[in-house]
């Protein structure tokens, strides 16, 4: 691991060695900064951001990392004794640091699995509409006339849009959160 202190990540960010730390940095297991200022917060993110093209998430309880949050892909607000700035700024709020595991393996997991069904289900969708349309008019004459009333568009658009999304969101677990929780490498599957 390593530990980078707030006086050591200026002399860093003052002196252009910011390479010189991700090479370092792409060693270690993990990375620390600790008594740094919001801004080097997020110049550390940004940082990753911009030359890892790595996806970053960030964690704070306090006002001090609003910015941290908000360079992160990821923001998630543990709300607590500092205040709700972290939480109001944050993409995801949690009470605890100890259910961020919930909400990763678990939470993050379902998420993964129901978007990617629903883009699915989405081109499914709207190539069965074209291909409808299509199809008709070689049976107009390509005349430009409409099969559907606009109201069975609207319609059509409204249930096939909202009600799907609605009931993969409430019922569509497909592994159980004790499963999720117990084998933590399933997470990697689902990409």
């Amino acid at each position: 691991g390593l530990v980078l202190d707030g006086r050591t990540l200026s002399i860093i960010f003052q002196g252009g060695l910011e390479e010189k730390l991700l090479e370092l940095a792409q060693h270690c297991r993990s990375v620390l900064c600790c008594r740094s200022t919001p801004l080097q917060k997020s110049m550390v993110v940004k940082l990753v951001r911009r030359q890892l093209k790595a996806m970053t998430l960030s964690i704070g309880d306090g006002a001090n990392d609003v910015s941290m949050i908000q360079a992160a892909d990821v923001g998630i607000g543990i709300s607590g004794q500092e205040g709700m700035q972290a939480v109001m700024a944050s993409d995801f709020a949690i009470s605890r640091f100890k259910h961020l595991k919930k909400l990763l393996l678990v939470h993050g997991h379902w998420c993964y699995a129901r978007l990617a069904k629903m883009v699915i289900y989405f081109f499914y969708k709207n190539v069965c509409y074209v291909n409808l349309l299509f199809w008709y008019q070689f049976f107009c004459g390509f005349s430009g006339s409409t099969m559907l009333d606009y109201w069975q568009m609207i319609f059509f658009n409204l249930f096939f849009t909202s009600v799907p999304p609605l009931l993969f969101g409430a019922l569509d677990k497909d592994v159980s959160a004790e499963t999720l929780l117990r084998l933590p490498e399933l997470y990697k599957n689902g990409q």
